[in-house]
């Protein structure tokens, strides 16, 4: 039975004749695997690299294979890594003790090696059949409930072209989110966060958020307050004493749009810089800001920026998915490698956004590690 390709195994054994011996043939049905001498060697290789499944063996020295299982259980991001125990024991006790420990099964050395490696392959599917079917309810909860933390239309901005590119990851709503607010016809403003985590768990966070963000840009404009450091700080302020979001964290990019004077105002709590693309100079200015995170400390301060842009200059606000990607040794970013590859698609190229969203923005859905989200405001002629 074949395995899907993206599955990875990490294999635990103090037996390395074992261990090449199962690599040899889960190789064979597709399985990419990584070998671990000893538990200890396992924890530094979880440090870099999350498999889809662990197979280890229970008689280990040093720590054994419920002392690993254990240790996993008291790690929020290795506890739900599907676990499997090898062993030789028949000892009830003991393979009862390490299936209350949330593993999914034992498998028994002595069991011929096809077997093993067709007993692993049949959990794989059933854990990716739940995966799967997890997936497929949170989408449709995100469809019922009507709640988008993307937008569905792009408001009209004298002098402005705005456009955005969003992919969450592996198509499970997430934790980006993005608003574009019109206030009258001379200000919008543009927001962009990102809520600290992944998947299901970040994007029911995302709508409090927003709703932050929108009602403090409401109340701002209607008393006057057009400051987007001003925004910034009451909804940092409302967050902090909000005991539904205690403890959770975001980023957020606020731009403000004025049609009138043409141009743009910026503040960033624990946001990436900025690119400013110069038509003219054909380069990229970085504009950076200095405030911390939603969520961190209520008396955060948060400065800002002026932006002017010239006719065809272009600015991008972005995500760190952006600039995260799978590499050899697990999650990697990298901003001036993202910055590299976009100053030369806009040097190249009619640097159209609708274009770039189609050659340069598209991921590779296996290197992709997290949400995607960008924003581009296209300076245009009056």
């Amino acid at each position: 039975m074949a395995a899907a390709l993206s599955n990875k195994v990490l294999l635990v054994d103090d037996n390395i004749f074992f261990l090449n011996i199962l690599v040899q043939e889960f190789s064979r049905t597709g399985l990419e695997c990584t070998m671990a001498e000893s538990a200890k060697e396992a924890i530094e290789i979880l440090k870099t690299e999350i498999p889809d499944i662990i197979l280890s063996d229970l008689e280990m020295p040093e720590m054994n294979g419920i002392e690993f299982r254990k240790y996993l259980i008291e790690h929020k991001n290795l506890r739900d890594i599907p676990f499997v125990f090898l062993t030789y024991l028949a000892d009830r006790e003991l393979i009862t003790e390490g299936l209350d420990l949330q593993a999914i099964d034992y498998i028994v050395k002595d069991t011929p090696i096809e077997v093993i490696s067709s007993k692993l392959n049949n959990i794989l599917s059933a854990v990716n059949t739940q995966r799967e079917r997890s997936s497929l309810e949170i989408r449709n909860a995100a469809k019922s409930l009507n709640i988008k933390s993307i937008p569905t239309k792009i408001p009209y901005v004298k002098g402005f072209e705005i456009d955005f590119w969003h992919q969450p990851y592996h198509d499970i709503p997430g934790g980006d989110f993005i608003d574009l607010i019109p206030v009258n016809d001379r200000y919008t403003f543009v927001a962009l966060g990102d809520i600290m985590g992944k998947k299901w768990m970040a994007w029911y966070f995302t709508f409090g958020f927003l709703s932050y963000v929108r009602s403090a840009v409401r109340f701002a404009t209607l008393n006057g307050d057009f400051s987007t450091a001003s925004i910034v700080q009451k909804v940092n302020s409302i967050i902090c004493l909000d005991d539904v979001l205690q403890d959770i964290l975001s980023s957020l990019s606020l731009l403000l749009i004025d049609s009138e004077t043409q141009t743009i105002t910026y503040s960033g709590a624990g946001d990436l810089p900025l690119l400013h693309y110069e038509a003219d100079a054909k380069k990229l200015n970085i504009v950076k800001s200095e405030g911390l995170l939603l969520g961190l400390f209520a008396e955060a301060d948060y400065d800002e920026k002026r932006i002017v842009l010239k006719d065809d200059d272009q600015l991008f606000i972005f995500t760190d998915g952006m600039i995260d990607f799978a590499g050899e040794n697990g999650k990697q970013s990298d901003y001036n490698l993202f910055a590299d590859k976009l100053l030369s698609y806009l040097k190249d190229s009619t640097a159209d956004f609708r274009l770039m969203k189609k050659n340069l923005l598209s991921v590779d859905t296996d290197k992709q590690v997290d949400d995607c989200s960008i924003i581009n405001i296209n300076k245009r002629y009056i």
